[in-house]
């Protein structure tokens, strides 16, 4: 019986986890997760990238993160699920990678220059972050995964963690690390509440377990069409963001009247999200129903990690024996 295919991902605990990250990762995760021998961990180092300076709420963060995602329906008997620093073998395989790695792989990759752009407010003029990079590849090859779930942006770094694969083979003549490959993923790009893309610096999310009242207050202000002036004019659902939701949460039957109501001006852009909300609570009530149920047990939570934790180790002691035994720094103290 051919072994299963093994998947690896995972996401930085920057702050409370938004409709964008459900629907542009998680839920891909949940189908990922019924097929393959998934790894999903958060990544509190990386979070350190950019976070040096201030990292008070990386703790909180994560176990929040942790909360959202048991929440949405990652199954622990399903999924390998952790936190990275608690994987200590992830920063030793970092260290020998990056003795193989050339610098000048690193700075040709292309986030590292618009980070630096768009980050200009903090200083990123640090070695940890230039070699994020190889921690990324340590974090993938470790598990000797056979593919990353990643967006169009994230293809130079998957190309980079499968150039160090191929040098560290090849260096020291043993296939250890398989090439994993992008799972190319077309994320969709929901739109905030101000009609740009839902992201945590533009202050227009709407979050995961956010309670429900406070949902339907930002929908019910949310921009729409700016052509649509008056309650009579017909609009555009096409250039319209809450119509970008219903995509996504309506029924094709429920699309098909909002079409012909807004184009035809025969509702108002109020009952066309009114309509989007009863969907919506459909689809985010259960998932604040879990988030209640696990907070009210923390201990489970803590028992769940720590079982991710413990099967990760698992995984890695394997991988490293074959890495330290690739290097030559085998001694067999200990044994």
């Amino acid at each position: 019986m051919a072994e299963q295919q093994r998947i690896l991902s995972g996401m930085r605990p920057t702050g409370r986890l938004h409709l964008g990250n459900l629907h542009g990762a998680l839920d891909n995760w949940l189908n990922l997760q019924r097929d393959y021998k998934c790894f999903f961990f958060i990544a509190d180092w990386h979070a350190l990238t950019t976070d040096y300076a201030k990292p008070e709420s990386i703790k909180e963060y994560t176990w929040d993160m942790l909360l959202d995602w048991l929440s949405v329906g990652l199954d622990p008997q399903k999924s390998t699920i952790f936190i990275q620093s608690e994987v200590k073998e992830h920063a030793e395989l970092f260290v020998i990678l990056g003795m193989l790695t050339p610098v000048a792989w690193l700075e040709r990759n292309p986030t590292y220059k618009e980070q630096q752009q768009e980050l200009s407010h903090k200083d990123l003029s640090t070695y940890g972050f230039l070699g994020y990079p190889v921690l990324q590849a340590a974090d993938i090859l470790i598990y000797r995964a056979h593919g990353v779930p990643v967006g169009r942006d994230q293809l130079p770094h998957i190309e980079l963690t499968r150039e160090i694969a191929r040098r560290f083979n090849y260096l020291y003549g043993k296939d250890v690390f398989p090439e994993p490959q992008a799972l190319l993923t077309e994320f969709p790009v929901l739109p905030g509440t101000d009609g740009r893309k839902m992201s945590k610096s533009y202050g227009n999310c709407v979050y995961i377990t956010e309670p429900t009242e406070s949902v339907h207050k930002k929908i019910l202000t949310m921009v729409t069409d700016t052509q649509r002036k008056r309650r009579t004019d017909p609009g555009n659902p096409e250039v319209c963001p809450v119509f970008a939701l219903h995509r996504i949460y309506s029924t094709e039957e429920d699309r098909a009247e909002v079409v012909h109501g807004c184009t035809t001006a025969a509702i108002g852009c109020v009952d066309c999200k009114k309509k989007l909300l009863v969907r919506m609570d459909a689809k985010l009530d259960p998932i604040r129903e879990k988030r209640r149920e696990l907070e009210a047990s923390r201990h489970r939570v803590y028992d769940i990690v720590m079982d991710g934790i413990e099967r990760a180790r698992a995984e890695v002691r394997e991988t490293m024996d074959l890495v330290r035994e690739a290097v030559n720094l085998n001694y067999g103290l200990g044994k």
